[in-house]
């Protein structure tokens, strides 16, 4: 691959930083979207064969959880650091280390030879793919206006569909392969994450920034242990010990006292890691507030949906893949026309405000769902709640990075990231509990308690598996699972209502027609950076 040469400009330390032609930053975007790509393959491709790989490894049930659990961790603690972290050092250099470490942990995963060591390396992809979903965003507003990123969105929207549909069907084939076989699953993604260093390495070009830093690490330490304590307990409470519970005490006071500990250190250092002014703006705390909504409302609820396909359709975990089809469509298609309207008009807000909206109808139509629920009408179903979701994920980190001053971008967009995974994990967990209750509740009315403990539906939140049992149980469980996860669609509404209030009341400011290295020129804080796209 080829580039134009990039013409040097002046930077603060004396080195000469390249300017990025319209050409140079498309071509950078291959190693980004790359990067994308790479950090949601990590989490599909590997989704149906967990059961086959846990077996092997002759783990446990409580194994399972931690295997899934261990990265969200990892990536939900980390994107706060990392985003920091863009916002002190050189940004290419940072998202090819979180590269490195996606590459390092997949190995380790690959040849894992018990679950203790295959829990340590999703650790390690988590914190790769933490940086990934911080830095990616922040290195697209480093080089691109704010007035030319909607453009950019349907990209990324693609990629999303990409990843999302073919990781399940590709981790599918490799499991069912003989000759490959699951721990391909975790080498699948490594020449991807290859490619996409090398694809950066030559293509993209950021200056170091210029100034003396100094990193608050017993901040990132006391936030990350904060947050993790929170997560960890929304992850077992009501699986491994009761919500109302001596643990939950334990966890929850420990969780939020090292939080408190963390906030007063970040008011009082230099370089904080969440830096709290950001949250003076209106725009940025609002933001915040409807991505923790939108995480809980949309990611609590959709991550179910699988189970529905599954349990309550009959579909293989291949077909589950192909039924998710109409959601990530209905995403794509609304990012890619709403960015383009947004680069056109320079007008943002209406499309949260509608992105709210369609968000609640769709949440409301699929909490009508059930065990005998048409394909048709549940695709148009997925596809209208697709199109809300599309409306307002990107937009809303669009609205922070617009309103913040260029050398806080990373903190800002960490945070808008950061919260929507906090709010996906605290969703999943809450109506995860939902789910197991109303789905016993369900099997109770239909059987009797002791019939439904037999169909191991109720007992310990076991999952039945509705092929070894027989057929009028099958149509029994079919049904408990169809009406109760429509009732978890039902429960995230009003999270959805408050996030239409939320977005109602951000302010709309004009986009800037500056990328965020010319911002961070003109505020004497780096070089002076590429000229404006045209």
């Amino acid at each position: 691959m080829t580039t134009a040469p990039p013409a040097p400009v002046a930077k603060t330390d004396g080195a000469a930083a390249p300017r990025m032609t319209k050409r140079q930053i498309n071509e950078a975007l291959t190693g980004l979207m790359m990067g994308i790509f790479v950090s949601i393959l990590a989490s599909t491709v590997v989704a149906n064969a967990l059961p086959r790989v846990i077996a092997d490894l002759n783990g446990s049930q409580s194994t399972y959880t931690w295997v899934v659990t261990a990265e969200l961790l990892a990536m939900t603690a980390t994107v706060p650091l990392w985003g920091k972290l863009a916002d002190l050092y050189n940004q290419k250099q940072l998202i090819q280390l979180s590269l490195g470490l996606f590459v390092v942990g997949s190995l380790i995963a690959g040849f894992a030879p018990n679950p203790e060591v295959l829990i340590a390396s999703r650790v390690v992809q988590g914190i790769g793919a933490g940086g990934l979903t911080a830095l990616v965003q922040v290195v697209m507003a480093a080089i691109i206006p704010p007035r030319e990123l909607g453009r950019y969105s349907g990209i990324f929207g693609a990629v999303f569909a990409t990843g999302t549909v073919a990781g399940p069907l590709i981790g599918g084939l490799l499991v069912d392969t003989d000759w490959l076989g699951w721990r391909w699953t975790f080498f699948f993604g490594v020449p991807f994450a290859l490619l996409a260093i090398f694809l950066l390495q030559k293509t993209l070009s950021l200056p170091t920034v210029g100034r003396k830093v100094k990193v608050d690490y017993l901040g990132a330490f006391l936030i990350m242990s904060g947050v993790s304590t929170l997560l960890i307990w929304v992850t077992l409470a009501g699986n491994q010990f009761e919500w109302a519970s001596a643990w939950t005490a334990g966890l929850v006071a420990g969780g939020l006292a090292l939080i408190a500990i963390a906030l007063v250190v970040e008011s009082r250092v230099s370089e904080p890691i969440i830096p709290l002014t950001i949250f003076r703006s209106r725009t940025v705390s609002l933001a915040t507030i409807a991505s923790l909504l939108v995480g809980v409302a949309m990611f609590g609820s959709t991550v179910f949906l699988s189970q529905y396909f599954q349990l309550s359709l009959g579909k293989s975990p291949t077909e589950a893949g192909l039924l998710s089809l109409p959601m990530i469509f209905g995403l794509m298609v609304s990012s890619t026309i709403a960015g383009a309207m947004i680069t056109k008009t320079g007008r943002w807000k209406a499309f949260l405000v509608a992105g709210g909206a369609i968000m609640i109808a769709g949440l409301g139509l699929l909490s009508t769902i059930g065990a005998d629920t048409s394909l048709w009408v549940l695709g148009a179903e997925m596809a209208v709640l697709g199109v809300g979701v599309g409306l307002l994920m990107q937009n809303l980190v669009l609205a922070a990075q617009n309103d913040v001053p260029a050398h806080e971008l990373g903190a800002a967009t960490s945070v808008i990231s950061f919260f929507r995974s906090l709010g996906g994990s605290v969703g999943v967990s809450v109506l995860g509990a939902i789910l197991a209750n109303r789905v016993t509740a369900n099997m109770e009315d239909a059987l009797g308690p002791a019939a439904a403990g037999a169909t191991g539906g109720s007992e310990a939140g076991a999952v039945p598996d509705i092929s070894t049992l027989p057929p009028e149980l099958v149509t029994v469980i079919q049904n408990a699972y169809g009406s109760a996860i429509g009732d978890l669609f039902l429960v995230a509404v009003p999270f959805a209502i408050l996030t239409l209030i939320t977005v109602i009341f951000i302010k709309e400011v004009p986009l800037k027609t500056t990328s965020g290295l010319e911002r961070l020129a003109e505020e004497g804080n780096s070089t002076p950076a590429p000229p404006a796209i045209h």
